[in-house]
């Protein structure tokens, strides 16, 4: 099992060969792959050292999977080009996730959908991913009648620049901004870029895919995307307006019983997920699990999980672990 991680010396690429090894993926040769100006750095994995290679390097190599976290740019040049060759590419950006023919993937909850003539495979966006999980098995409980999500992300999710201007700034030094203005003692409600509609691209982003992955393409949902002063984890507060009746003890089983959802939830303990514990974890959480007393149908969540890892790199070697076991390659 030969796996190219293209953007190896990366944020989420890093995590990604972090995620190989804990899952004991079963890779027999890693190729990690960068732009020229990285070629030929070493990169540790399983007690060995890999030397990073360029795109065209990889192709030689004819690698099975090749998991994607390198931007948009490059898997619009690359990915036809792996995928013509035998390749499955899994890939991280935005690049291909509104392209009708290519199928965009959270495990849990429409891994089913994968054939094996699909040689380029999505991944979400890290906050679609989690509200995707916790979405679905309460649509095929109760149905899902709207849905008013707000997103509190952390600087990971804006890569490299987000975590230095974050650093910087709480050192009182400048420097290269991700963002167009401070995020330090600050909340920017700014994601993207701002579209025609006046929704930024992540907002518009989070509606398309959930509604996609959900295969509920008139779903009602609309988002308000935060970008919060905080390292790492994703957290989103989630209002449903569900189809049918329910009880709290039955969201709590059914969201119990769900691959990948933990559920924390006891207020009266000052229990409920925190993007300061979620860290390292694969699992999504969620919490303060109450009742919208203004509608009929509603409720109220709270959803955490850590954007790099189940919210990216996570997911994506979980899309080849679904590959291999549903012998898909």
């Amino acid at each position: 099992m030969r796996i190219a991680v293209v953007g190896a010396t990366g944020l989420v690429g890093g995590v990604m060969l972090q995620v190989l090894e804990e899952l004991n993926f079963p890779v027999t040769e890693l190729i990690p792959v960068a732009s020229a100006n990285s070629a030929g750095k070493q990169i540790r994995f399983r007690d060995k050292n890999y030397t990073v290679c360029t795109p065209e390097d990889a192709l030689l190599l004819k690698p099975q999977i090749a998991l994607f976290s390198a931007g948009g740019n490059t898997s619009l040049e690359w990915a036809p080009a792996f995928a013509d060759s035998g390749c499955v590419v899994i890939d991280n950006s935005s690049a291909w996730r509104r392209h009708e023919s290519v199928p965009l993937i959270v495990p849990e909850v429409n891994g089913d959908v994968l054939r094996s003539e699909h040689k380029i495979i999505a991944n979400p966006n890290c906050s679609t991913v989690e509200l995707t999980q916790v979405l679905d098995p309460l649509e095929k409980a109760f149905g899902l009648e709207r849905v008013v999500v707000s997103t509190y992300q952390s600087v990971t999710g804006s890569g490299v620049k987000g975590v230095s201007q974050l650093q910087n700034e709480q050192k009182g030094i400048s420097g290269e901004m991700a963002y167009p203005h401070p995020i330090h003692l600050n909340v920017i409600p700014h994601g993207g870029t701002f579209d025609d509609n006046l929704y930024t691209s992540e907002e518009n982003k989070l509606i398309f895919e959930t509604r996609k992955i959900l295969r509920l393409p008139g779903l009602r949902i609309t988002c308000t995307v935060v970008r919060v002063p905080v390292y790492g984890g994703h957290s989103e507060s989630v209002n449903i307006e569900l189809k049918t009746d329910f009880s709290l003890e039955q969201i709590r089983s059914v969201l119990a019983s769900t691959s990948g959802v933990i559920v924390q939830d006891e207020p009266e303990n000052a229990v409920y997920p925190m993007p300061l514990y979620v860290g390292g974890k694969d699992a999504t959480f969620v919490g303060r699990i109450r009742r919208d007393e203004s509608l009929d149908f509603g409720l109220n969540l709270w959803v955490v999980s850590d954007n790099l890892r189940k919210g990216a790199a996570t997911n994506a070697v979980q899309i080849a672990q679904w590959l291999t076991a549903h012998h898909l390659l």
